[in-house]
């Protein structure tokens, strides 16, 4: 069943990829896949190119993907593991849920971070209380480690 689900999906993100987003699998194994998010425009991280490594469970849909970022960023919801702190690749999960939402998802916390749920405390207090020096250290981090 994961096999055809992937396979799905593959040709959905192909033929109509999410604005800024990109996916597909690492050579022929269809449950390790590489997926590419573009910096969203007017966003802190415009301009940088973020790679993740997208692991498929063999009984996913019903499980989740695990999802890390390999591209360092300066993110309060994303470590410096790569690990994201999103609900829909925990708890929130529905086999309903596409790649493509997925990476749709993890687009729009780039534009909207959650400080409220931090997986860096220091980066969401900085957020809140500094917005100016976290927003010149995420944009110095896209030029060094995006681009």
């Amino acid at each position: 069943m994961a096999l055809r689900r992937l396979s799905k999906e593959l040709a959905e993100i192909t033929n109509d990829p999410p604005p800024n987003c990109s996916a597909g699998p690492k050579g022929n194994d269809m449950y390790e896949w590489v997926g590419t998010i573009l910096g969203p425009p007017k966003s802190v991280y415009e301009g940088g190119i973020f790679f993740l490594d997208i692991h498929f469970p063999q009984d996913y849909p019903f499980k989740p993907p695990k999802i890390m970022f390999q591209t360092r960023i300066y993110h309060c919801n994303i470590n410096k593991s790569g690990t994201i702190c999103l609900d829909i690749l925990k708890d929130k999960w529905s086999p309903a849920l596409t790649i493509s939402k997925v990476l749709l998802s993890i687009s729009s916390l780039l534009t909207d971070c959650n400080p409220q749920d931090p997986l860096v405390s220091q980066i969401a207090v900085q957020y809140l209380e500094n917005r100016e020096e976290h927003d010149r250290i995420a944009r110095a981090w896209t030029k060094a480690y995006a681009t």
